[in-house]
């Protein structure tokens, strides 16, 4: 590595301004600080300013140059930084009862969600879903965003539009890495809800897509999960019950 900074400062010395020289330490460096050298060293040398050629350039013009490349390169990160992001934690498995204690069942059929008072003896009808927990790119106060998806299958519940109305769907996803890390830009967002806690395992489930659209279930037993809004008269709140 000293061969080469000596190297590139014997380069880059025939190419500076008259009256000025360069001398690179042996401290050690880092790529960004070599970058930035070559940064201010280009502008020198395609400078055709008076101040640069002339005796009265001084310690600081040449500090000016240096920072105002570092303040360039930093634009530079920023301006091409991703949109955020967010992240899979970790998956529990879990069930879901909503306030009228009706459990969620799938009809295969229909590919849909009911919400079914069991009877004794039928529990394994009743759903199990594995939740998984996000972290937020930017966290909203007492929400945590998850996706929820159909234990022992590809499904998972996700929220889009038809006929311009947002509808709750079914979706079939294969590979289930693509849901380790959605972009808060893209459409894979369409998976992810918002889990508010109102009480002890008491919880809502808004759309993070369409906010104000809340996973619900409707006021006659055995009927199809869907979302509304806060005015509709259907249930919005659900007991989830973690499971060992």
């Amino acid at each position: 590595m000293d061969f080469k900074m000596s190297y590139m400062a014997e380069e880059w010395s025939l190419k500076m301004p008259k009256g000025l020289d360069l001398e690179v330490s042996h401290h050690p460096v880092t790529m960004k600080r070599v970058v930035n050298l070559i940064i201010a060293m280009e502008r020198l040398k395609t400078s055709n300013s008076e101040p640069v050629l002339s005796t009265e350039f001084q310690d600081e013009s040449l500090l000016s140059i240096m920072l105002e490349s570092i303040v360039e390169e930093h634009s530079i990160i920023e301006r091409t930084a991703g949109p955020p992001q967010f992240t899979s934690r970790d998956e529990i498995e879990c069930t879901v009862t909503d306030s009228q204690k009706r459990s969620l069942v799938l009809l295969e059929s229909s590919m849909e969600l009911h919400a079914v008072m069991l009877q004794g003896g039928s529990d394994d009808r009743k759903v199990h879903l594995n939740m998984s927990t996000y972290a937020h790119p930017t966290p909203i106060a007492e929400t945590r965003p998850v996706a929820l998806g159909i234990k022992g299958t590809n499904l998972y519940l996700s929220c889009h539009k038809d006929d311009d109305k947002p509808t709750l769907h079914l979706e079939e996803v294969t590979d289930k890495n693509s849901l380790s890390r959605i972009s808060a830009e893209s459409d894979m967002v369409r998976f992810l809800f918002y889990k508010r806690d109102t009480g002890v395992s008491i919880s809502t489930l808004m759309s993070v897509r369409y906010p104000n659209w809340y996973i619900s279930t409707a006021q006659d037993d055995d009927q199809v999960v869907e979302v509304c809004q806060e005015t509709a008269p259907r249930y919005r709140s659900f007991n989830i019950q973690r499971q060992s």
